[in-house]
């Protein structure tokens, strides 16, 4: 393996010297891309968030957006959950955040734990991503949100390129995205395009009847 595509792999799952450059530089590059797709969280004050797929910035962000919610932040890569808590030190010293490590497949939380769960440049990496939804839909309370974004809507060439260099990636379309929120509950979903830009955020909520 070259050592370009070494690195680009870190995406996925970061490990080692590359999984920490690779953290940092995602915390810097997608900023933008995260705050426009935070920017779709319409009249909604979230007490519990879940930030899954981590790397520091966001959970920070989220908390100072939402200053009367507590989060709880997740990721299977161990580099990442410990970038996320030396990010959000103070935040987990005030018992704001707790950073976690675990997999989507199957969240360590309980039923209806939170309000709002986020997804940030992480779901192409997601296995079997219904039933990851799945266990989104299982952890939110009656009336919770599930906000995804991507900086690629499964049509770019630049993401469909990454898509073959990267082992385990999937970049998926709006319309994907769509029928798989449905297929694993949620009763809402709604659809953000960037009008310039291959950005997507697809917003799910589950509706008391789902």
């Amino acid at each position: 393996m070259g050592l370009f595509k070494k690195y680009v792999s870190q995406t996925r799952k970061p490990e080692g010297i590359l999984g920490k450059l690779m953290v940092d530089g995602m915390n810097g590059g997608h900023a933008k891309l995260a705050d426009w797709g935070m920017s779709h969280l319409h009249g909604i004050t979230p007490k519990t968030i879940a930030e899954l797929g981590c790397g520091g910035r966001n959970a920070a962000e989220l908390m100072k957006r939402c200053p009367q919610a507590k989060l709880t932040a997740l990721d299977y890569s161990s580099v990442s959950v410990e970038k996320a808590r030396a990010f959000n030190a103070a935040m987990i010293e005030a018992g704001r955040c707790t950073v976690v490590r675990g997999n989507v497949a199957s969240l360590p939380f309980e039923n209806a734990s939170f309000d709002l769960a986020t997804a940030f440049e992480t779901v192409y990496f997601w296995p079997g991503i219904e039933t990851c939804f799945a266990e989104v839909y299982r952890t939110l309370k009656p009336g919770g949100v599930f906000l995804i974004c991507n900086e690629s809507d499964g049509t770019d060439k630049t993401g469909l390129k990454f898509e073959k260099i990267i082992d385990g990636m999937k970049c998926h379309t709006a319309e994907g995205l769509d029928a798989a929120l449905r297929a694993a509950g949620f009763g809402f979903v709604r659809i953000y395009r960037h009008p310039d830009k291959p950005w997507l955020t697809v917003v799910g909520r589950k509706t008391a009847d789902s």
